[in-house]
């Protein structure tokens, strides 16, 4: 009984890894189980994770000069590239299968979460 047990927690906790933004206790979207509603879900979150991001930025924006702003802009664009191919190709690990537009979903929710608070961290010293 205990191995069953043992044996069904294993495979259970093997298939929560490839999805693993999914399955993260801070993810928005943790526990909705139907693909639809998971779907659904995560595109609100990542709206909302864009605009709480553009938020930040824009707030960090009013705080810097003309030549950090540069830096800032050209930082971003190179994080938004990043993010859009990494989130692609996990996206492609899943071909045309049905977790395919979850899993993109949450990277890109994910990391723009992140980003958010990297870039509240990274200039904090300027929004004080």
């Amino acid at each position: 009984m205990l191995r069953t047990g043992v044996l069904f927690g294993i495979l259970f906790a093997a298939t929560q890894l490839p999805a693993q933004q999914i399955s993260q206790l801070d993810s928005p979207c943790y526990g909705v189980l139907a693909t639809n509603d998971l779907v659904s879900c995560l595109s609100k979150a990542k709206a909302s994770s864009e605009a709480a991001m553009q938020v930040q930025y824009g707030a960090i924006e009013k705080h810097l000069d003309e030549g950090e702003r540069s830096q800032l802009a050209q930082s971003q664009d190179l994080w938004l590239q990043y993010r859009d191919a990494n989130c692609s190709a996990k996206k492609t690990l899943y071909g045309s299968g049905t977790g395919a537009q979850p899993v993109y979903l949450a990277c890109m929710e994910a990391m723009t979460r992140q980003r958010t608070k990297d870039l509240k961290t990274t200039y904090e010293v300027r929004l004080k």
